[in-house]
């Protein structure tokens, strides 16, 4: 199951391999927050040993610390269920939904020719009824693809700053190649990192030569397949 390629999977296998989804371990890195907490080193907390030195008659003997605390950054997840992507889209979504259940910062966008939120829909507790709903949400599945517009509408929902964005697309794109090399660049600018799944990837034949994915390339930091369980493990240890 862990080597079988997406496209070649029955209805019955997409359930278990949603159960074997639970287990990924996305290692999202974390990020300094604004808040402190009491450390054993780091920058001098003064109330903390104000306050200790009175046990002390006022001497501050021992000494207080604290340091920022950390938190993993939010994980962005972009969909490409266009037409093209019908072999890999029910699979990646499904993927999307076991990352959503382990952390609720974390977000899912769908997009064909406009760009659904999904972060609400796909935590369901049936992995079926996940894919009945996301069907049901995304208006243009199976249609046309505009990375693009999705990307820019991506933008404006202001949850890719400081975020790590993983965007599962084959790069085949009816939109202008310009304003995708545009957004993308934008989005490489404000996320801390951007990584692209193509499941086209699994050819080993395979070359970015589509005018999308050759828009697209310069402004990503990773590039891998995504198109069986064992790309996805891999993901997990890229980010």
């Amino acid at each position: 199951m862990r080597t079988k390629s997406f496209a070649e999977l029955s209805k019955d296998e997409l359930a278990d391999l949603a159960e074997l989804m639970k287990r990924l371990q996305l290692n999202v890195p974390s990020r300094r927050t604004r808040r402190r907490e009491p450390a054993r080193k780091g920058s001098p907390d003064l109330r903390r040993t104000l306050r200790r030195s009175f046990r002390t008659g006022g001497e501050p003997v021992e000494g207080a610390w604290r340091t920022r605390r950390r938190r993993r950054r939010r994980l962005v997840l972009l969909l490409d269920v266009s037409g093209s992507m019908t072999d890999y889209s029910r699979a990646l979504v499904l993927f999307a939904r076991a990352a959503l259940q382990a952390d609720a910062r974390w977000e899912a966008f769908c997009f064909g020719t406009r760009l659904t939120r999904m972060t609400k829909v796909l935590p369901a507790a049936d992995a079926k009824e996940a894919l009945r709903r996301a069907a049901a949400e995304v208006v243009d599945w199976n249609g046309g693809t505009r990375i693009g517009d999705a990307v820019r509408a991506l933008m404006r929902t202001n949850v890719v700053r400081g975020a790590v964005v993983v965007i599962c697309s084959d790069g085949l794109d009816v939109g202008e190649p310009e304003l995708l090399s545009a957004e993308m660049a934008r989005l490489s600018r404000l996320a801390h990192r951007v990584v692209w799944l193509n499941p086209l990837k699994e050819d080993t034949a395979y070359e970015p030569l589509a005018r999308g994915m050759k828009a697209a390339l310069p402004h990503i930091d990773v590039f891998l397949s995504g198109h069986n369980l064992a790309s996805l493990e891999a993901i997990g240890e890229a980010l």
